[in-house]
């Protein structure tokens, strides 16, 4: 398998080359009000009726071709890994995405120093010998609430890095770690009943009632949950009975290795728990600005950041693994190198998207084309099909706006008009956007949170491919059983 790096460079080749083919268009937007916990907001979405091709001077649709090289900051093949690794802002994806991922990592850095990680674990496997198969079933389940309730996602990248070292040192592997933090949320995110980032916006774009259908949804949701726990288990089981069956075995080596090194006397003393509780109470602090205060990506790094300011304090005043001032910031800086290669990836992921127009839907792009292509397809389409259609519409979609307000910007618009005149309800074009958008979220190289996740679990996306394909093909069977099903049982 190519290393994730050669696949999105020839992904952005295929991305640079489809602008020669597709002619670019945009469309006109305008503004619509929703209701999410009960304040008022608005969002610009498109108008579906609006799309135009832009013309050329014989008012022919215009082609806007890639060049290898573009100057004055413009994006042609060859610059979209810069362009990628610049774009955004401090809110999000790539730049604010990169950035949260060098804090995150530095303070996590600092945390390792002190080894109270591996104590910890190695302390935690002695209390509980016999009971270690409880670890997987209730993170997974904490996990998919966090996705299901708060839109958890980002969050899950922190956790993964405390969460890694345990499941190896129990006998599992990095894929499971990836499977128990992010992709549970994206389990929850998709089933969601009350996501205020998918479901909430999408119901208000398409003028349903938020939070309708919760019932129906809360019964998805566990039986998504309970399927991708099934799976879990069966492969974390695996792995524990013969190691060599992980996917990721030979890139687990560096924890395996880490853990070798470290002490065995299994030191455990006051700055150990003190260490500990400032992790815990930081997550806690986090999980309650993320709820309470919607905090985001700058709120979230800078809380970790002071975590990993006081940590270190803490291990200098303890002298954790002889730990000096000095050593706060050589391991600060080595856990933020840790992150740089997942960095990378992110960058260059949000660079294929540049090349075909990031410039929002008012904009000239072929992104923006072929939204419009996929819509007028669908609507010629009989009703039950037209549903599932929007199913793998959305799903691909995805790849493109892995975010899910973002994608209910620009394509609810598009499909809640659809569903009325083939004969859909809006609820069911609102459950395929949210299953479309959410389980996806868990394979696209795009997703800038599943590729930090993969990073600082060390597990190479093509190994991962290998992996969650079969897992990806039963969460896709199953979501068209459920959006086929709610349309004949007029779901709505």
């Amino acid at each position: 398998m190519p290393d994730t790096l050669v696949i999105i460079f020839f992904v952005a080749l295929a991305a640079a080359l489809l602008t020669y083919i597709i002619p670019t268009g945009s469309f006109q937007t305008q503004e619509v009000s929703y209701l999410t916990e009960g304040i008022e907001k608005s969002r610009s979405v498109i108008d579906p009726s609006s799309f135009a091709y832009a013309l050329d001077d014989k008012g022919e649709p215009q082609l806007a071709p890639v060049g290898l090289f573009e100057g004055n900051g413009g994006a042609g093949f060859f610059n979209f890994a810069f362009e990628g690794l610049v774009s955004g802002s401090k809110w999000g994806s790539a730049i604010g995405v990169i950035m949260f991922m060098l804090v995150i990592g530095g303070s996590f850095g600092v945390v390792m120093a002190t080894g109270t990680i591996d104590n910890g674990i190695l302390k935690l496997i002695d209390k509980t010998r016999g009971n270690e198969a409880l670890f997987i079933p209730v993170i997974f389940v904490l996990f998919s609430l966090g996705g299901a309730v708060f839109g958890m996602g980002e969050e899950a990248i922190a956790f993964a890095i405390i969460i890694c070292p345990l499941m190896i040192r129990l006998g599992y592997d990095g894929i499971t770690t990836v499977m128990v933090t992010y992709v549970a949320t994206q389990i929850g995110f998709a089933s969601s009943w009350m996501n205020p980032f998918s479901v909430a916006i999408a119901q208000s774009i398409a003028d349903v009632p938020v939070l309708s259908g919760s019932g129906v949804r809360v019964v998805m949701w566990g039986g998504f949950t309970l399927m991708a726990l099934a799976f879990t288990l069966r492969y974390a089981n695996k792995v524990k009975r013969d190691p060599e069956y992980s996917f990721s075995y030979h890139s687990d080596a560096h924890f395996r290795e880490s853990q070798s090194k470290a002490s065995l006397d299994c030191r455990f003393n006051l700055g150990d728990i003190l260490v500990l509780m400032t992790i815990v109470a930081t997550l806690v602090w986090v999980i309650w600005g993320v709820v309470s205060q919607a905090w985001f990506i700058p709120e979230i790094a800078s809380q970790f950041f002071t975590m990993g300011i006081v940590i270190g304090i803490i291990g200098v005043v303890f002298k954790l693994n002889a730990m000096k001032i000095n050593d706060i910031a050589i391991s600060f800086k080595q856990g933020a190198a840790t992150m740089l290669e997942p960095c990378i990836l992110v960058g260059c992921a949000a660079g294929i998207l540049i090349l075909l127009g990031n410039g929002g839907p008012s904009e000239p792009s072929v992104l923006n084309t072929i939204l419009n292509s996929a819509g007028n397809l669908i609507g010629q389409l009989p009703d039950a099909l037209s549903a599932w259609f929007m199913l793998i519409f959305q799903t691909v979609f995805n790849f493109f706006v892995t975010s899910g307000s973002g994608q209910a910007a620009l394509t609810m618009p598009l499909m809640a008009p659809l569903a009325d005149l083939v004969g859909v309800t809006r609820q069911v074009s609102v459950l395929a956007f949210q299953l479309g958008d959410g389980f996806s979220n868990a394979l696209v190289p795009t997703s800038a949170s599943l590729m930090a996740t993969l990073g600082v679990c060390r597990v190479d996306w093509g190994d991962w491919l290998k992996f969650i394909w079969r897992f990806m093909l039963a969460l896709f069977v199953l979501s068209s059983v459920v959006v086929v099903g709610a349309h004949y049982l007029g779901f709505s």
